[in-house]
Formats: structure tokens, C-alpha cells, sequence
């Protein structure tokens, strides 16, 4: 799951952010959180854990990377208009603004298999970001 933090990092690195480090703490509430939504039917709704940002991704039919996901997350970067602060109307950009949310220094992420042969991911930041009327960097 290291993997993730320079996926991360290749995405915060070109604004002139600081690296993420992996936090293994981070990590568990992560993986605690995949294991629960994939013991739902592989639900997916946010935990809105008091202290850490969230990004969720769910996959089935493909082994996803954490580069894959994280690719995935930061795409939205089109659909960010950074003058404004906000997302094109009818999509979506907070994952990718939780990506490079300039005082976020902690990482987390988990993975769990759901029944029907699915994933659910979850990455965890601290501290979070997407705070409303704040830019990310």
C-alpha cells in the first residue's frame, strides 16, 4: 500500500507541495474502514471520521494499482477551477483536491475484497482537508 504516497507525491510535487509520508496509524483506520464497508455488500458511503480527509474508490472485473487509483482521484484536476475554488457544475473534483490539500502531511490506505468479488479502497489524511472557502494550495 506504500505505493501510495508517491503516487500521491507525483501529483502534489509539480504545485511545489510538500510529500505525503505514510502513516501506518493512518493506514489501519484505512483498512478498518474498507473491511467494514466490504463486509456491507461493499457499501460505499464516507465514514466522516472527525479526523482524517477520505477518499473512497470501488472496482470489480480489474486489479486497480495504487497508482491506478490515485489517477483515478486526481482526473478530477479537470474539472477544478482553482480562481474560483470550485468544481465545474455536475462533477466532481474533492478527491482530487484532498490529494494535494497543502497542510495534509499523513497517508493512509486500505484495501478489502466485498463477496462479490469487488474492492473497496480507502485512503485516509491528516490532517484533512476541503475546507469550504478554503483553496487546497
Amino acid at each position: 500500500m506504500v505505493g501510495f504516497t508517491e503516487a500521491h507525491n507525483e501529483v502534489r510535487r509539480p504545485l511545489g507541495l510538500a510529500d505525503l509520508s505514510w502513516d501506518e496509524n493512518v493506514a489501519a483506520v484505512a483498512k478498518a474502514y474498507a473491511e467494514k464497508l466490504a463486509s456491507e455488500n461493499c457499501a460505499f458511503y464516507h465514514s466522516m471520521h472527525p479526523d482524517y480527509g477520505e477518499n473512497l474508490y470501488w472496482s470489480q472485473g480489474f486489479m486497480p494499482t495504487s497508482q491506478d487509483v490515485t489517477a483515478s482521484w486526481a482526473s478530477e484536476v479537470e474539472f477544478y477551477d482553482y480562481e474560483s475554488n470550485s468544481c465545474k457544475p455536475g462533477e466532481q473534483c474533492g478527491h482530487y483536491t484532498q490529494i494535494v490539500w497543502a497542510t495534509t502531511e499523513r497517508l493512509g490506505c486500505g484495501m478489502a475484497h466485498c463477496a462479490d468479488n469487488a474492492e473497496v479502497w480507502v485512503c485516509n489524511y491528516d490532517p484533512p482537508g476541503n475546507w469550504v472557502g478554503q483553496h487546497p494550495y
